[in-house]
């Protein structure tokens, strides 16, 4: 483990929420305080990524992103990282075998709004990311029936919890993965971009 790296010691459940926070809003923070509470949580950690493999135009810088973050997402039981960087990782696999190769014991759950079910498929070694650590899936406005008839979906029917088993999430052997609808907030950072609210501050 690096020196400046989240101090996690085993048997910790600490969910990982990972994007480009370009930029980071109140629809992260709301997710977030959700995750710990649904599925029993210790932690999150948000990986604030150099860039999103699956988007063309790059993101803002990584220290600005880092910073809107910290001052989005203050809560005592998250952490805001740039684990992606120092890791040297683009893809979600390759960065969760290096997180756990620097973190033997903890235990990670992957955290994901809906909209990123429903597009899962197209992510490189999706199905290792299953293989290798319990996903929790949190509902967002306007994606639940498309994420719930995804092909990932369908893939991993047989690993489903039901919503009301979701406290039980971490302790599960992978593949497993939960769905909980949870009030959500309509924040997008698609909609704070085109507003003109970001690349001009």
């Amino acid at each position: 483990m690096r020196q400046g790296w989240p101090v996690a010691r085993a048997g910790r459940r600490i969910g990982l929420l990972g994007g480009s926070f370009d930029p980071a809003h109140e629809g992260h923070a709301h997710i977030t305080r959700e995750a710990l509470k649904r599925f029993g949580l210790d932690e999150v950690w948000w990986l604030v990524s150099p860039g999103n493999p699956l988007k063309v135009r790059g993101p803002a810088p990584l220290p600005k992103r880092l910073a809107v973050a910290r001052d989005v997402m203050r809560h005592p039981r998250v952490k805001v990282t740039s684990l992606e960087a120092d890791l040297g990782t683009r893809y979600t696999a390759e960065t969760l075998a290096g997180l756990q190769r620097a973190y033997p014991g903890v235990v990670f759950v992957w955290l994901m709004g809906a909209d990123n079910l429903a597009s899962f498929h197209r992510w490189d070694r999706w199905r290792e990311i299953m293989d290798r650590v319990p996903v929790g899936v949190l509902a967002r406005p306007g994606e639940r029936l498309s994420a719930r008839l995804s092909p990932a979906a369908r893939r991993f029917r047989f690993a489903r919890l039901r919503a009301r088993e979701a406290r039980r999430l971490p302790g599960m052997e992978p593949p497993a993965w939960c769905f909980v609808n949870v009030p959500m907030s309509g924040a997008s950072s698609t909609s704070i971009r085109a507003a003109g609210r970001w690349n001009d501050t």
